[in-house]
């Protein structure tokens, strides 16, 4: 049984040497497509800070080689650093991001002191869901853009009216359901 660990930690440990340089480039996380058994190799983080990885195959594991004795993976932590409204950034039922505030989010990506981040697009429920999806969807990739184009590792999550902060019955609470929230992970 130690010898079966010990070899599991192992490739563990190579496969997080492999891939831990790699650059986080995929909106979605990986999944098994709708026809046949088709796997999308990729890397994504999730809410807790784990990496995770899946390769062509299927298999799938963790990215860090720190385990607990037990075998449970240890992942850095994150903390929302940024919470945006998106009418500050953006137009109604739009995803462009204005000059002013693309220069605002790339200073914000460049000075955080973070390895990487997630961000996470959110609307409010004026629309039906699916165009609340797709627009959470382009804003949050609009937002990853710009910290990819200064050298940040990020990954996108949208989550459209799925994640309200507040009632989405009166205007103000309306507007704080609209927003981008990045979390640093460090």
């Amino acid at each position: 049984m130690r010898a079966s660990f010990l070899l599991i930690a192992a490739v563990a440990t190579l496969l997080s040497a492999l891939l831990v340089a790699a650059p986080i480039v995929a909106a979605d996380k990986p999944s098994v497509a709708s026809q046949g058994e088709r796997f999308i190799p990729g890397v994504w983080v999730d809410p807790d800070g784990c990496e995770h990885w899946v390769m062509d195959d299927g298999l799938e594991g963790y990215m860090t080689p720190h385990v607990t004795r037990e075998g449970i993976p240890v992942c850095r932590r994150g903390k929302t650093c940024a919470g945006i409204s998106s009418d500050q950034l953006f137009a109604s039922n739009q995803h462009h991001i204005s000059a002013a505030g693309r220069a605002r989010l790339a200073n914000f990506f460049r000075s955080a002191k973070a390895t990487s981040f997630i961000v996470y697009g959110h609307t409010d429920s004026r629309a039906s869901d699916a165009q609340n999806m797709a627009l959470s969807k382009r804003r949050a990739n609009a937002v990853a853009a710009i910290a990819r184009k200064v050298g940040s590792r990020v990954q996108a999550q949208w989550y459209g009216e799925r994640m309200p902060v507040a009632s989405n019955r009166t205007r103000s609470g309306r507007a704080k359901n609209r927003r981008v929230e990045i979390t640093c992970l460090h």
